[in-house]
């Protein structure tokens, strides 16, 4: 459910939310809403897909330290959720529990995007006793 691409830098703030909301319209039901959505901005090709996957082990609920990358997680969230998709794709107003950003530097004519989307599921704890 995965997608990494190559936006021009014109596409700015827009063109990442626009990309990572189709992304998540695209894949509906298949990664099991609720889901985490994990996105990497920048660095090069490949590093945007490890920092989109790093992004997804901050905690849910905690915004990016970046005021403007914590407003585009939090704008993100809410576009996802007002697809309806729902819980199992069943419909419904969660869809994602949360959006995380990791953004590095990258070359001035290149703007890498990743999206990693992630089962709820794979979000889990273990006890020993």
């Amino acid at each position: 459910m995965s997608r990494v691409t190559m936006l021009k830098p014109s596409d700015g703030r827009k063109g990442i939310e626009d990309f990572v909301v189709q992304r998540v319209w695209e894949a509906q039901a298949n990664p099991c809403p609720p889901i985490i959505v994990g996105v990497g901005i920048g660095g090069t090709f490949e590093r945007a897909a490890i920092i989109a996957k790093k992004s997804l082990l901050a905690p849910i609920g905690k915004r990016n330290s970046d005021p403007e990358l914590a407003e585009m997680e939090e704008s993100m969230l809410k576009k996802i959720n007002d697809l309806g998709i729902g819980p199992g794709g069943l419909g419904g107003r969660i869809t994602a529990l949360d959006v995380k950003v990791i953004m590095e530097p990258c070359h001035i004519a290149s703007l890498p995007l990743a999206v990693n989307i992630n089962c709820h599921s794979s979000r889990h704890a273990e006890i020993d006793f």
